[in-house]
């Protein structure tokens, strides 16, 4: 088995920064009344600034694909060019159209020969499978380097005509036309933006990073869907999906639009977080006070503190001073969160030889999380 180590990292972030004034304005205002949720959502997470990929005439200026390939034009130069990756593997939330797959329309804009490609689904997580995915194929000789992405583009799915029909109807019905807040919850929430690393069987560049080794944990098993889109959630808690509906019922109820049950969110996502969280450092005989560096993807930094005090309950407390996050400034990216974490901590000067930094991602869709550990060589 071969060792492998991130050697380059990059980030693409569509646009200028908008801050939250803005915010309205860019995706548009619902049965033109301004939000109410919009203040009381941003006043906890606490979200300064984030990227959307619309210009400043609401017109779309890149889809999830053209992110993520900008993205991984950034890591390539003359001494790296995009013809000598030998697999790409990417991961996202919001793939621009269920067929073809996210990976297929990336490898399309490249336009960089043959290779293999792998499209990981599913929510924040996606990313991280995507770079499991490339890890465990450079570990195994099969090639000896992949690029891994995490790019998302929510403000397609957050834009006011997406609901439009939907208060429609409610109107036709003489029905209050109010967004349910879970599905307005997350509008104040994502951002758009892709990140990549380059993965080698060689510790090349200025501060190559080892990856140790990589945990997953589901707890699908026992807890019921709290992110979705492309469904409803009915009463039981199960989900019935776009495709058991009729065509009429895909607008009137804004089925593709995502959504989030808030109450099982807060519920379960630090417990299970710090629970598996446990489980992986235990497995790998980690203290906390090793990590030098703890990024933990949080769509909001209400959780924050919730998150440690979840940590002293449970007897596995990583020091405040070695928490490194940028939620505030790039917003909550979704699978791209954790790449752009990463790009950024590499690119301040912190990092030094033999520090340990531990890459914590939780995905609230049916509750999944990812871990990795990386040290800097």
């Amino acid at each position: 088995m071969n060792n492998v180590y991130i050697t380059r990292v990059s980030r693409f972030l569509p646009n200028k920064p908008i801050g939250n004034d803005d915010m309205e304005s860019k995706l548009g205002v619902i049965n033109g009344q301004e939000s109410k949720a919009r203040r009381i959502v941003l006043r906890n997470n606490e979200i300064k600034t984030r990227y959307y990929a619309i210009d400043d005439n609401g017109d779309l200026t890149h889809n999830n694909a053209e992110l993520a390939k900008e993205a991984v034009e950034l890591l390539c130069d003359e001494a790296f060019k995009t013809n000598q990756i030998e697999l790409l593997s990417c991961g996202t939330t919001s793939p621009d159209q269920m067929l073809p797959s996210h990976a297929a329309m990336v490898h399309g804009l490249l336009k960089n020969g043959n290779m293999e490609i792998n499209s990981s689904t599913g929510a924040c997580c996606s990313s991280m499978n995507a770079l499991k995915y490339g890890y465990l194929a450079v570990k195994a000789g099969q090639v000896a380097n992949a690029v891994c992405t995490g790019s998302e583009r929510f403000s397609t799915w957050l834009k006011s005509d997406l609901f439009e029909h939907e208060i429609s109807h409610l109107i036709s019905l003489e029905e209050r036309p109010i967004l349910a807040f879970n599905k307005e919850f997350l509008r104040w929430m994502l951002s758009d933006g892709a990140g990549a690393f380059l993965l080698e069987n060689e510790p090349k560049g200025k501060a190559p990073m080892k990856i140790e080794w990589m945990e997953g944990f589901s707890y699908a098993f026992e807890l019921e869907a709290c992110m979705y889109a492309g469904g409803d959630k009915l009463e039981n808690g199960e989900i019935k999906p776009w495709s058991e509906y009729s065509s009429d019922a895909w607008a009137d109820k804004s089925l593709f639009a995502i959504k989030q049950d808030v109450k099982l969110l807060s519920e379960n996502i630090l417990v299970k977080g710090v629970d598996s969280l446990k489980k992986a450092i235990q497995k790998h005989g980690v203290k906390p006070d090793e990590i030098n560096y703890y990024l933990p993807h949080v769509s909001s930094y209400y959780f924050k503190e919730r998150l440690y005090e979840e940590m002293i309950n449970q007897g596995v407390v990583i020091p405040w001073d070695n928490w490194f996050m940028n939620l505030d400034r790039v917003g909550n990216i979704g699978a791209a969160s954790i790449y752009i974490m990463l790009e950024e901590l590499v690119n301040s000067g912190k990092l030094k030889k033999g520090d340990k930094i531990l890459l914590s991602v939780p995905e609230s869709a049916r509750f999944l999380y990812h871990y990795a550990l990386l040290t800097v060589c």
